[in-house]
Order: structure tokens, then C-alpha cells, then sequence
């Protein structure tokens, strides 16, 4: 039978209790028991059924402790800090808790910092070399090496190689996730998972999207990824600039140029071609007015007679496109039925397109809220609450929060709530949309991702729900800032919406791909290929970088099959898909495959990369950064490309082409895993075009 991409997960049940060598911490594997107990479970059932093993090496009691666990490694800590306590006298939970991951393998695959354990300076490096003579013989690490005052330990590769190799193929696409990290109790699972908001893209319809929105859109996906692999229940918002006197606006353009099939076809274009027309007329229009006032101004300084200027203004106001603009939003606020309806047309095509748009991106919402849907009555609460709190102030006829007053907040400076004339502004929005949020989905945290030029905005949002008594709220909102993209254009000129983009981006695909003819008749879907890999060439240029930093759109550089780029990262994963379909191998033969035979320093540094990975997953929780995925996963392929030479598969002995089969199948596994994370779509067929592997079909 083929190898099959994704299976149920069973997860992994560990026993924590041993009566002759009891654990000194909760929720820990002690990983004393026979090594091979240990494999030959994983081979009956996968890295999710360890407990037979553990069972059988008398580590459990009458009512044993279990939890489900997803990272081998940490079998490896226990192990080592089990070991290490008696020895360092220390507590094994210190000692567990400081255990870090190297940077390079030559320094070990874990690394123990001795003054990290409240050891004096001067004695660290003594003690570092006192307790590695003393580490007791291990099945499962070898004596440990002393860097001064660091101490490092390699995972034997056998045991190594059979734990993880095998996990991986009975995992499949759960290795490396960790549903335990989402629950509200770890240790009561009945409490139920912890949720989190994300909100994020949020472009303004009838207008451009833009560089902002792109990076807001990746980064967000990405992040929803991430904390759904570890358990969190993610609610997906898109917060969209839906609301405002544009909308009158748009409204008188679409009685003056607007196509009902332009409309039905691609209603996000048309609406801002028809916007872009009405400006047309409306920017003179101001701008004459304007300078009349100008000359009133003058007029009135020189004491002479205004009234004939005054009646010329109030004639072009009352004819202008802006004043029909203001009349028709004036009628929406006040809930006129046929202004209303033919906005929420506007809005709900706007929406069907995006969600089109958004799928090619592997991005989908919960929920598309706006500016609309934050009610009038909630902003006035609001306002009356900051009044109420002493929190507000009046200023010449308008409201503003003064956070200059206080010394810790002065930076922030004055905020405005609301305008002289008593209308609401997008800060009185976003208040009444966060308290929204809560009632409605009583999330544990809150991101917004957005460009650092919000960073005031939201920094006065977060301390104003503070001051007014929702600190609770405060307290969960989290701001994922990001930089900009410099020199965002297309062949066709400026980029408008999201589609141009990604549309620019596979045309230059699809030039690469037909640089050789005769391979690109080859290819079943050019097209649709192309397509995806373009997306990733997008994707994975805005992913490079850390979040904060700027970076130039390239669309050269982006669709390279050269150095660390959205296509290699899919040519990789081709290649593997394409070995696994050479080798000719069912699923029961690599789950059978003689892993010792997997001894050349290749293979070794290779699953050691792979036991990394959920590692990876977790750390990437903290940093919420996708490069640290991202670097994962290039230097992983980079080892896989020096491994092709020396781990031959087709014309290996059979015994070797099955181990090495499922390493690569690992591999495989775990690369793909990480692209899925990353919110890209791997390709899994390949043929040979211009020297390189293209995928044509989505795994």
C-alpha cells in the first residue's frame, strides 16, 4: 500500500510513576526503563503507546500518572536529569528546566549551563568537570563533554534514530504538535482549551491593499497555525474598514459609473475604479473651495464685504460630490433601509472576493467584523464610562484622554474620542469592539497584528481600557508588530489589491517554468503550478526576516530556485516525494526497516535535526516569529542535499534502501508539517525543468 500522508493520531500515554525510582517531579517520563522495551513499542504502535514499555520496566504503580507527550527529546531530558540529580544535588526539575537545545551539533544535542543551577562563577567550571566523571553509564546518552562551564550531552544515535524515525511515521502530521500547551489546566483537561482572538489583514474595501495588509495577512495565518498545532482554539477576525463617508462616496460614484456585471465579476476592482473616477471630480471640487476659504479668510481679515464670497461657498458645498457623499452616509448612520442595503452589497461582494483570495493563501476566517459592526450605543457607553472614570476631558468641545498627565504614560500623549461635532473616531471603535470581543468570545488572549505605525494607536487602546476598568481586557491584548515592504510595485505598476500581487508573482513563475519547452509539456497542471509556487515565493520572503524588520520586494529574488527561497523549500519537498515514489515502498516495509543500518554521520546529523523539530514548534510559541520555522526548515533541506550522494536509495541492498527510505520519509514528514505551519501548500510531484524539480501536484 502507499505511503499515506495523514493518519488518526493516537496520542502518546507515559507512565510517571516508578515505586523503586520514583520520579522527583510531576508529568515527567522517567526514562530508565530498557531501551529496547522501549522501540519495540514504538514499533507495534508508534510513539503513542510508550506506556506498554514503560510498563513492562516496572515504572508504574498501581494507578499510574499519564500524560500525553509529543517531543522524544523529552524522554532525553528526563533521562539526563534523573541522572544528574543525586550526582549535582540538585533538584531533577531544576536541572530538566535548564537543559537547553545547542545551536551547532558538534556542542551536543543538549546543553546544561552550570551557573544556571545558583553555582558560584568561580566553582562552575570544577563542578561541570566533577559531575560528568560522575554522570552513571547511560543507554541512551553518552558521557557527557566539558566546555568550561557547560556541559554537553549527545544522544546516542541508535536509540536516538529508532525513537524518532519511528514516531514520526506513526504521527505523521502531529509530530512535533502539543495539544497539552493549549489547555487551561494542564492537569484537568475537563477546564477545556485556552482560546485566542487573532486579528488580522483587515483592508479597507473599496480602496487599495496594500503592503500592510499583505504582511498582516501572512503573519497572521501563520500565527492562527501556530497555536492551533499547540491546542489553543483560535478564533480568526478580520477587522475590515468597512464604515465612514467613503461609502456615501461610493455610493454616488456607483450611481454615476457603475456596471452591475463589472460588479458581480470583480466587485473589489470595480468599487475602486468607480472610487478612483469620483475622486476625479470631488478632489477639484475641495480643492476650490478650499481656496475660497482662503479668500474669505483674507477678505474678512480686511474688514471687507463677505456675504456675496459666503453665498458663492455654500452654493459649490451644497452641489459638490462630497456634501451628496456626506448626505447619503448621514442616512446610513441613521439606518435608511435602501442606503443600508446597497452598502451591505457592496460589503458582503467585497467579501466573497476575499474569501476567494484568501483560500489561495490557505487562510480562512471566523469571523469578517468591521467598523460597521461595533454599535452606536456600545461607543457611547464607552465615552460615558471615560467620563464617569475621570478618565476623559473636555477640550474645546471635543473629548480627549490626556495621558501626558501621568509621567509612566506621558509618550502616549493626548488621544481624541470624540470629535466637537459628537462623532465617534476609530479609537472609540476599537474600544467598543474590544469589550465586544470579550462578551462574545471570552478569549485568554487577544493579538492584533499590525504595522509598527499603529504602534501609538494601539499603545493608547490597551492603557485607555486599562484606566476605564477593563484592565482584564488590557491585560490580554497583545500587539504583533511587523515592518513595511519597500518597493511593493508589479510589471503592471503600483499594486492595488492582494490579487495583482499573487497573479504578477505566478506569471513569473510560469516564465522560469517555460524556459525549456520540452520539460514544461511535461508538467500536468503549469498553471496551477505556477500558482503555488508563486504564493510560496510571496509567502516565504516576507517570512525571511524577524517580523520588525523592513524589507524589499523583490520579485527576482523571490522566484529563485537559488539559495533560501519559497521554490527550493517546494523543491525539496518534491524531491523527497519523488525518491518515495522511485523506491517503490509500502508503508509496512519502512515501518519494518532495520534503523540500525542508519550509522553514516549523514543519516545521524539528519535525525538529529529531526528530533529538533518539536523543540522548534514550542520555541516558536514564544518568539511568534515564522523565521524560526522558516531557518528550521532550510537548514534541515541543506543536510537533506548533502545526505543524496551518501544515502543512496534506488540500487541500495534492500535491508539499507528500507531504512534509509523511512528516514527520508521522516523528512519527508517533518518538512512537510513545517510548511503547512508556515501556511504553504507542498508540492509533492516533480519534473526534472531547467535542472530543477517543479511540483504539479499538491500534496
Amino acid at each position: 500500500m502507499p505511503i499515506s500522508i495523514c493518519d488518526p493520531r493516537t496520542p502518546l500515554r507515559i507512565n510517571t510513576q516508578n515505586p523503586t525510582n520514583i520520579s522527583p517531579f510531576r508529568n515527567r517520563f522517567s526514562a530508565m526503563s530498557t531501551i529496547s522495551n522501549i522501540d519495540s513499542s514504538i514499533t507495534r504502535n508508534g510513539f503513542g503507546h510508550v506506556s506498554e514499555a514503560t510498563d513492562k520496566s516496572n515504572l508504574g504503580g498501581e494507578n499510574p500518572e499519564v500524560f500525553e507527550a509529543s517531543n522524544p527529546v523529552d524522554i532525553y531530558r528526563s533521562h539526563i536529569s534523573e541522572l544528574l540529580a543525586p550526582v549535582a544535588e540538585k533538584p531533577a526539575k531544576d536541572i530538566y528546566d535548564r537543559l537547553s537545545w545547542t545551536q551547532t551539533f558538534d556542542k551536543g544535542d543538549l546543553g546544561l549551563a552550570v551557573p544556571s543551577l545558583r553555582v558560584p562563577p568561580k566553582e562552575a567550571s570544577a563542578k561541570a568537570t566533577e559531575w560528568a566523571a560522575n554522570f552513571p553509564i547511560s543507554d541512551l546518552v553518552e558521557k557527557p563533554v566539558v566546555a568550561g562551564s557547560f556541559i554537553q550531552f549527545f544522544f546516542k544515535p541508535q536509540p536516538l534514530t529508532k525513537l524518532v524515525v519511528q514516531s514520526i511515521l506513526k504521527e505523521k502530521r502531529f509530530y512535533g504538535t502539543n495539544p497539552k500547551l493549549g489547555l487551561r489546566d494542564q492537569s484537568d483537561p475537563s477546564k477545556g482549551k485556552k482560546r485566542v482572538l487573532i486579528d488580522f489583514s483587515s483592508p479597507n474595501i473599496a480602496k487599495p491593499f496594500h503592503a500592510g495588509h499583505l504582511r498582516s495577512t501572512i503573519i497572521g495565518g501563520f500565527l492562527a497555525n501556530l497555536y492551533e498545532a499547540v491546542g489553543w482554539e483560535v478564533v480568526r477576525v478580520n477587522y475590515l474598514g468597512d464604515w465612514g463617508r467613503q461609502f456615501g462616496l461610493l455610493a454616488e460614484a456607483y450611481r454615476m459609473y457603475g456596471s452591475e456585471e463589472k460588479l458581480e465579476q470583480d466587485p473589489i476592482g470595480h468599487l475602486f475604479d468607480i472610487y478612483v473616477e469620483i475622486n476625479k471630480i470631488s478632489k477639484p471640487e475641495e480643492d476650490e473651495i478650499k481656496e475660497k476659504k482662503e479668500q474669505l479668510e483674507k477678505l474678512a481679515a480686511e474688514k471687507g464685504d463677505t456675504t456675496e464670497l459666503e453665498s458663492e461657498i455654500e452654493l459649490l458645498e451644497s452641489k459638490s460630490v462630497n456634501e451628496k457623499a456626506r448626505q447619503y452616509f448621514k442616512r446610513m448612520e441613521n439606518g435608511d433601509q435602501d442606503a443600508l442595503a446597497t452598502w451591505k452589497r457592496f460589503r458582503d461582494l467585497s467579501i466573497e472576493r476575499y474569501k476567494k483570495t484568501y483560500a489561495r493563501l490557505n487562510i480562512h476566517y471566523d469571523s469578517y467584523s468591521g467598523e460597521s459592526q461595533v454599535e452606536k450605543e456600545r461607543m457611547d457607553r464607552a465615552t460615558e464610562q471615560l467620563e464617569k472614570s475621570g478618565v476623559s476631558e473636555d477640550s474645546k468641545g471635543a473629548v480627549i484622554v490626556d495621558l501626558t498627565k501621568n509621567p509612566k504614560t506621558k509618550s502616549l500623549g493626548k488621544a481624541l474620542v470624540r470629535k466637537r461635532d459628537g462623532s465617534s473616531l476609530y479609537l472609540t471603535r476599537d474600544i467598543g469592539e474590544a469589550v465586544k470581543r470579550c462578551e462574545l468570545y471570552n478569549p485568554d488572549k487577544m493579538i492584533y497584528v499590525v504595522a509598527t505605525q499603529q504602534d501609538l494607536h494601539l499603545a493608547q487602546l490597551f492603557k485607555i481600557l486599562e484606566l476605564m476598568g477593563h484592565q482584564d481586557i488590557a491585560e490580554k491584548c497583545q500587539h504583533i508588530k511587523f515592518g513595511m515592504v519597500q518597493g511593493m510595485s508589479t510589471r503592471r505598476g503600483t499594486v492595488k489589491f492582494l490579487d495583482d500581487i499573487l497573479r504578477d508573482v505566478g506569471d513569473k513563475m510560469h516564465e522560469v517554468m517555460k524556459g525549456n519547452e520540452k520539460k514544461y509539456q511535461q508538467v500536468e497542471e503549469p498553471e496551477q503550478t505556477a500558482d503555488t509556487l508563486g504564493i510560496t515565493a510571496v509567502m516565504v520572503q516576507d517570512m525571511t526576516g524577524k517580523r520588525i524588520n523592513n524589507y524589499e520586494f523583490s520579485l527576482e529574488r523571490m522566484t529563485s530556485f537559488e539559495g533560501d527561497t519559497g521554490p527550493y523549500l517546494q523543491y525539496a519537498h518534491a524531491r523527497l516525494c519523488s525518491i518515495t515514489r522511485k523506491a517503490g515502498l509500502t508503508a509496512e516495509d519502512l515501518e519494518a526497516a532495520d534503523l540500525s543500518l542508519l550509522q553514516e554521520s549523514h543519516a545521524v546529523n539528519l535525525v538529529r535535526a529531526l528530533s529538533s523539530w518539536p523543540d522548534v514548534v514550542q520555541n516558536t510559541l514564544k518568539t511568534q516569529e515564522p523565521v524560526t520555522v522558516l531557518a528550521y526548515l532550510f537548514k534541515m533541506t541543506h543536510m537533506l542535499s548533502s545526505s543524496y550522494d551518501v544515502l543512496k536509495v534506488v540500487g541500495s541492498e534492500p535491508g539499507t534502501k528500507k531504512a534509509r527510505m523511512a528516514l527520508y520519509e521522516a523528512a519527508r514528514q517533518v518538512l512537510n508539517n513545517g510548511m503547512k505551519l508556515l501556511g504553504l501548500s507542498p508540492v509533492e510531484r516533480s519534473v526534472k525543468q531547467c535542472g530543477i524539480d517543479l511540483g504539479n501536484r499538491l500534496s
